[in-house]
């Protein structure tokens, strides 16, 4: 089973990019060359040397981040940060899994992009005008349903 986390075992990725900095990079290259750099697992060392306990290391990550990602997903209809508990699973996956590594990145960025296009000043002000009309809506109902029964909850409701 290869996941791709031991790539890169000889040769630290500081050295892949010493070799590429030598080149004469830009600063745009430079960034690519660190996206491209190799995963490499964060399991110990000792770990890492003994092919059947980095194994059981890589099943312990996925299990823990697998209950992570579990609890996150429960919660998204219970109380609590879901999405939190979703991401940080990912980020206990991206420790030892390159695939997770790149989905964890993919998501990254695309959370930034959201959030830079909801500073754009048409989307706010769109979101803003949304926003008030939705709130008047929620008003003029709630104002209709104290006009027309008063201050009684609905489940108390005989006949009206």
């Amino acid at each position: 089973m290869n996941t791709g986390s031991d790539r890169g075992t000889h040769g630290s990725a500081a050295d892949d990019a010493a070799t590429e900095a030598a080149a004469g990079p830009t600063a745009e290259a430079a960034t690519e060359a660190a996206e491209e750099t190799p995963h490499v697992s964060k399991a110990p060392a000792f770990i890492k040397r003994n092919r059947s306990l980095h194994l059981s290391w890589q099943v312990g990550v996925f299990i823990v981040g697998l209950a992570v990602i579990g609890a996150g997903i429960a919660m998204l209809v219970l109380p609590g940060p879901g999405w939190v508990a979703i991401f940080a699973g990912l980020a206990i996956w991206a420790t030892e899994f390159a695939w997770a590594h790149l989905v964890l990145r993919w998501t990254k960025r695309k959370v930034t992009e959201a959030a830079q296009k909801a500073l754009d000043p048409k989307v706010r002000r769109r979101n803003i005008i949304l926003t008030s009309a939705g709130l008047v809506i929620a008003g003029a109902l709630i104002g209709f349903y104290l006009w027309k029964y008063g201050l009684v909850m609905p489940w108390s409701l005989k006949d009206q």
